[in-house]
């Protein structure tokens, strides 16, 4: 969340809605299956990125397991392969899900800096 003094919800509905880019950044970020958090030093939670495999654990689709398609800065929200409604007409559309509502078993580490900041060596 951002740094707000106030715990005025206008105030930080108005503090998400007038975020900075890097400010929008650490609000995208999702907690890290056990596995993952003991290797990387206890490290709880991560941004998560294009590429990483993610499982939701809230929601109508808990249990699903895919690949983070996209990543919605604007809506705080993820696309994850195979969570999808059908419309009226019949077509799949993808269901935008909540970072927190997702836990990260598989780490996208081809961004070397991304790499180099969770400690792992190339």
């Amino acid at each position: 969340m951002v740094r707000i003094a106030s715990k005025q919800p206008r105030k930080q509905r108005k503090a998400r809605y007038d975020a900075t880019q890097h400010q929008r950044s650490t609000m995208l970020g999702a907690p890290l299956a056990p596995a993952l958090r003991e290797k990387y030093g206890g490290t709880r939670t991560v941004r998560v990125v294009t590429g990483d495999t993610v499982k939701v654990l809230r929601g109508d689709f808990v249990g699903e397991e895919g690949v983070v398609d996209g990543v919605d800065t604007r809506t705080y929200k993820i696309i994850v392969h195979g969570v999808s409604v059908k419309k009226a007409d019949g077509t799949e559309v993808p269901r935008k899900v909540d970072p927190s509502n997702v836990q990260i078993t598989k780490l996208n580490l081809k961004d070397p800096r991304r790499a180099a900041k969770l400690g792992e060596v190339a």
